[in-house]
């Protein structure tokens, strides 16, 4: 990498006590001294700030009392250094030189990258794994950069990005802000997601989704070809019949999730953050 690619990774954390520092010890174990590592405590009532400082002296930790993700990462570019810029959830698992991948790729007309993304879901019930098994064959969510916790941007990318409304669903949105030819999933970069445990857990996710598509929605940034319709559905049915019955699952799950929405998003609740507290319990094998 060369020394004019300085780059700056904002993690937004709220109580991530119990995963912060396996995410903060593989971002401080590359051998490339130009990358910051900026964490923002935002509402936490645990002791995720004291565990980020303990992992490395060199890791920017900021608290604010604000519970919001939106909020953190802006205070979080705030005092960022450099001009290349990494948001990555506390949440995910990715390495130093997975980042390294990603800023490589930022060559030419790609302005943003992500990384592949390595769902986990073996402690999962088979309603959840059902349902991720025909969510990831969505056109939309293969090509995107959203939904991986993690994207990469260009000095003129993250000025864009900066400009955009805040909103519940930042992935999504900066995926929307550039065009297929600007964007890029890097499959020799990964991230390692863990999925939530039960369905009420992934109901849990869906509703949070499905209230930030709303708030997207309202404020024109979500694009037609990032919706999932019927004739997605059809397509996905007849090229992959053994999805058949698991899409009959995905459907009854996002009809509950966005019923569920219509109180928050009615009285505008952009805001609160329906967390998925399963997957960060411990493994259970």
């Amino acid at each position: 990498m060369d020394d004019v690619r300085r780059i700056s990774v904002v993690i937004p954390a709220h109580n991530e006590s119990s995963g912060i520092q396996p995410l903060l010890t593989a971002l401080c174990a590359g051998t490339d001294p130009d990358v910051e590592v900026v964490v923002v405590c935002n509402g936490c009532t645990d002791d995720t700030a004291q565990r980020a400082r303990e992992v490395n002296p060199g890791i920017v930790v900021l608290e604010r009392p604000e519970p919001s993700k939106s909020a953190a990462l802006a205070a979080g570019d705030e005092v960022a250094s450099h001009d290349y810029r990494a948001w990555i959830d506390a949440d995910v698992a990715i390495s130093a030189d997975d980042v390294s991948v990603l800023l490589g790729a930022l060559t030419g007309p790609i302005q943003v990258t992500a990384p592949e993304r390595d769902l986990v879901l073996t402690d999962s019930n088979r309603i959840v794994r059902w349902y991720y098994d025909v969510w990831r064959a969505l056109p939309q969510v293969a090509a995107g950069v959203f939904g991986r916790g993690v994207v990469v941007m260009t000095p003129e990318a993250h000025a864009r990005v900066a400009a955009l409304p805040r909103v519940m669903s930042d992935d999504l949105a900066v995926s929307e802000a550039f065009g297929a030819a600007e964007r890029v999933v890097v499959p020799e970069a990964r991230v390692q997601i863990r999925g939530p445990r039960r369905t009420a857990d992934l109901i849990r996710r869906r509703v949070r989704v499905a209230t930030g598509n709303a708030q997207l929605d309202a404020v024109g940034v979500r694009t037609p070809s990032a919706r999932t319709t019927p004739t997605v559905l059809v397509r996905l049915a007849a090229s992959r019949p053994a999805l058949s019955p698991k899409i009959l699952v995905f459907l009854a799950v996002t009809a509950v999730a966005r019923i569920q929405a219509r109180k928050r998003i009615r009285r505008g609740d952009f805001t609160t953050w329906l967390r998925d507290e399963s997957s960060r319990e411990p493994s259970p094998r």
